[in-house]
């Protein structure tokens, strides 16, 4: 099987990251509280996205009770892009790399639309499109471009 082209803009950064904790409402109170972080949608109540503005931090309820592994809970992270129509632009491309997925693109209730993805180390990744965040553009200096 032939690899169609790379979509022709890269991904535009990695600012979204997800992790499931044991006690939600601890660590969004530390994320808001103390650093700052901002609610942006509040889907259900084992479920947070918050954010600084450029960015979007999951925080899920740990269903399972899984132990915390040493390194922290991450569940995945997202390398963002600027539109559904890229976004499902790549999900086509990766696919056809056989990279495997873990779920094909949907779309969330916040507008967002995503997919799941495992790089070689079995990490989690979601190319995601979110109307927040993508669009966006950082100079090399970290500054701010809408």
């Amino acid at each position: 099987m032939s690899v169609p082209e790379r979509p022709k803009r890269p991904l535009n950064g990695m600012r979204h990251i997800a992790f499931r904790v044991n006690d939600l409402e601890a660590c969004e109170r530390f994320y808001t509280d103390l650093l700052g972080m901002e609610v942006l949608f509040r889907p259900h109540h084992n479920l947070v996205y918050l954010t600084l503005g450029n960015d979007n931090l999951s925080l899920s309820r740990d269903l399972q009770g899984a132990e915390k592994a040493e390194g922290g809970t991450l569940d995945h992270f997202g390398f963002v892009v600027d539109s559904a129509e890229e976004l499902d632009q790549w999900y086509h491309y990766l696919r056809s790399a056989e990279v495997p997925m873990v779920s094909a693109p949907h779309d969330h209730q916040d507008g967002a639309r995503s997919f799941y993805c495992l790089d070689p180390a079995g990490n989690t990744v979601q190319p995601i499109y979110h109307p927040a965040i993508s669009g966006q553009t950082f100079s090399s200096t970290g500054d701010h471009q809408s």
